[in-house]
């Protein structure tokens, strides 16, 4: 389970595991598609790596920070590549995450970030880029509390015979759209419940799950913490979810748009802001029980939506969940209780008051969605926007003149690319790095031939 950090002396963590039977522990970072990467460490290279900078640290291929996901190396990027060799970076444990792993005989696991070798923070790490905009909340006298929900598809195929298949036609779960399906819940009850209390277990409270519409689809939302707290959460519920489901013969995606003709999987954000007494984004005296400064927030999230696309929609395929009458909002508007809005205004008490960032597909890095949603809020809490659109009614009735987002990665890319809102939240080192791997993904796009094409073509031409 995460702990605290002592103002002096050891940390409780290493105490703990010194006085432990811990022989080996899991140390794990996050490469730039926000899929874990990590290794053993005996406890003895272990307890050396934990010492505080600059004798703690250990080294870590900075190659992961270097390819894509099928680790195929970039060959467009500056920041790492064949060009430096692929050195070690410098990657330092955060403590505060450990926790063991329940489905792996309780080995402990700790999470941790890239740095410099001056220790200053990497501009390619996906946790250190959102701490460089939390610390910026921080300096405007604002605490980011968050939540995160996942939807994704559940298949009875395991990675063998997802490869005999050939990555076509997998088999879902359970067949129909169910969703809230408690008799779709008991077909499944060691996996469902295995889900709940082994996340638990692992420092990943999960405030509900259930079934949702679509063959095998489940939902999960993790519980309300510290913005930092919940990414860590969110990228060990998802790496957690597939090896739970490994051991029952399942394969889970997190992928946006599995199907066509189905609804693709989304990645809520929820968020609040305290000024450490407060939940600054409540009044009772405003309009919708929005504040002054909740509606600057909102303004912020609508006006720059299209400045952080590709770390909302990351993949190829991100672009295809898109689309009208499929629950995912393709404009940037907003609404009071409103599901069908990309940002769903929830303000019915001082307590529950926050804002749903809906837009974000379930692909996406939660390190870098969560900094893009925050950023975009602050910005417009900086600038003082006013919300110069009304809410929508039903789905985008109000929005008739309203620009669709983005539909390619390569254009959502170009449009990051040359933002300045995104350079002063996210840097310069990190937006052309992250735009270079996007543009990378595009291109393997590019040149691959797909089903559809040999569906189409292949006899008629």
């Amino acid at each position: 389970m995460p702990t605290e950090k002592k103002t002096t002396g050891e940390h409780p963590a290493v105490a703990m595991l010194k006085g432990s039977d811990a022989t080996k522990i899991k140390v794990a970072v996050t490469d730039i598609d926000g899929i874990l990467r990590g290794k053993y460490l005996h406890i003895d290279k272990f307890l050396s790596a934990a010492k505080p900078l600059p004798d703690g640290g250990f080294g870590f291929c900075d190659v992961v920070m270097g390819w894509d996901m099928m680790d195929q190396p970039y060959d467009n990027t500056a920041l790492t590549g064949w060009q430096h060799g692929y050195p070690d970076a410098l990657a330092q444990l955060d403590l505060n995450t450990l926790r063991r792993v329940p489905w792996d005989s309780q080995t402990p696991l700790v999470l941790g970030q890239f740095l410099n070798p001056d220790s200053t923070p990497h501009a390619a790490c996906g946790r250190q880029t959102l701490q460089r905009v939390l610390k910026r909340a921080e300096k405007m006298g604002f605490q980011i509390m968050t939540g995160m929900e996942f939807e994704w598809y559940n298949f009875a195929e395991t990675s063998q015979s997802w490869a005999a298949k050939k990555g076509v036609d997998p088999e879902p779960l359970t067949q129909g759209m169910f969703g809230y399906s408690l008799l779709r819940i008991s077909q499944h009850q060691d996996y469902f419940n295995a889900i709940m209390d082994q996340m638990l277990a692992f420092g990943v409270p999960l405030e509900g799950l259930h079934t949702e519409t679509g063959p095998g689809v489940y939902e999960a939302a993790i519980a309300f913490s510290t913005a930092l707290e919940q990414a860590d959460r969110a990228v060990l519920f998802k790496a957690g979810i597939k090896e739970i489901a490994a051991g029952f013969g399942i394969m889970p995606s997190f992928m946006a748009k599995p199907n066509q003709d189905l609804p693709g999987c989304s990645g809520h954000i929820h968020q609040s802001l305290s000024d450490g007494s407060k939940n600054v984004l409540y009044s009772a005296k405003g309009t919708h029980n929005m504040s002054p400064l909740f509606e600057s927030y909102v303004a912020g999230q609508v006006a720059c939506m299209i400045d952080f696309a590709p770390l909302l929609w990351p993949t190829i395929n991100s672009y295809k969940r898109l689309v009208d009458g499929y629950w995912a909002p393709v404009k940037p508007t907003w609404a009071v209780d409103n599901r069908t809005a990309s940002f769903r205004v929830i303000s019915s008490s001082a307590k529950a008051t926050r804002l749903e960032t809906r837009c974000p597909g379930a692909d996406v890095n939660p390190y870098l969605a969560m900094a893009a949603v925050i950023a975009a809020g602050l910005d417009g809490v900086e600038k003082g926007l006013k919300l110069t659109s009304l809410p929508i009614t039903g789905v985008n009735q109000g929005a008739e003149d309203m620009a669709t987002v983005p539909r390619t990665l390569i254009d959502a890319t170009r449009l990051f690319q040359q933002s300045a809102i995104a350079r002063d939240w996210l840097g310069d080192v990190f937006v052309d790095h992250f735009s270079a791997t996007r543009d990378w993904e595009w291109r393997q796009w590019l040149d691959s031939v797909t089903d559809w094409e040999l569906k189409r073509y292949l006899e008629i031409v």
